[in-house]
């Protein structure tokens, strides 16, 4: 986890009523919210998922456009070798170490799983490079699980709202997971992280833009 994740600002707790408008609202903004990282099966989005790490989606999205083409199975993968697969993710931050990762994972997914995205996340975090966040992306973006991904736009949105205020990722993905209604659990990674990311930005929130500004606990709102 980052460092800045830890220093997100805690505020008070949501209300319930206020959590269920908060999600009735982003709803209502985007039916249909959607993550932007580029993918068609299951193996493409935990491949994305796990170059992501300390990378942009547009940045990991301009790599899997040339790699998916070529190679988008564990075994053309593991037949890339290491190497061959750098060549595609060069530009992605810590290519080394995400590409040894992805060959390591390839091979496992062949020798334990027939090649096939197990629907499991002990198995999932077993993967080398995949930990409890891509896990939880993968089980729920790919398979439709109500689980909760929190990246660092998730972390700063729960903290700062006080949606689900806590000291680190894994006591604000319990929270989230308790305070959101099911009705919105399945899309709810996906409604945090992209206001997180296009509003409730790090440096500077929009705060005049903001659907859910009256419910916010947020002290420090921006005026303009």
């Amino acid at each position: 986890m980052p460092p800045a994740a830890k220093a997100a600002p805690r505020s008070a707790r949501m209300p319930k009523a206020d959590v269920v408008e908060m999600f009735t609202r982003l709803r209502e903004l985007n039916p249909h919210p959607k993550t932007e990282l580029e993918y068609s099966t299951p193996f493409e989005l935990l491949v994305a998922v796990a170059l992501s790490a300390q990378a942009t989606d547009v940045g990991v999205n301009k790599a899997t456009r040339k790699l998916f083409p070529v190679a988008n199975t564990p075994q053309a993968i593991l037949a890339l070798g290491e190497d061959g697969l750098k060549k595609y993710i060069a530009t992605i931050g810590l290519f080394n170490a995400k590409a040894r990762n992805v060959i390591a994972a390839c091979r496992l997914l062949i020798d334990q799983h027939g090649g096939e995205v197990p629907r499991d996340r002990a198995a999932l975090e077993a993967l080398p490079g995949v930990g409890r966040k891509t896990a939880n992306v993968v089980l729920n973006t790919a398979f439709g699980e109500p689980v909760m991904a929190v990246d660092t736009h998730i972390f700063r949105v729960a903290n700062r709202t006080g949606l689900a205020p806590g000291k680190d990722v894994r006591a604000v993905e319990d929270l989230l997971v308790k305070v959101i209604p099911a009705d919105f659990l399945l899309d709810a990674h996906h409604w945090l992280i992209l206001h997180g990311r296009y509003v409730c930005k790090a440096r500077k929130p929009d705060c005049p833009q903001c659907v859910v500004r009256d419910l916010c606990r947020f002290k420090q709102k921006t005026a303009a």
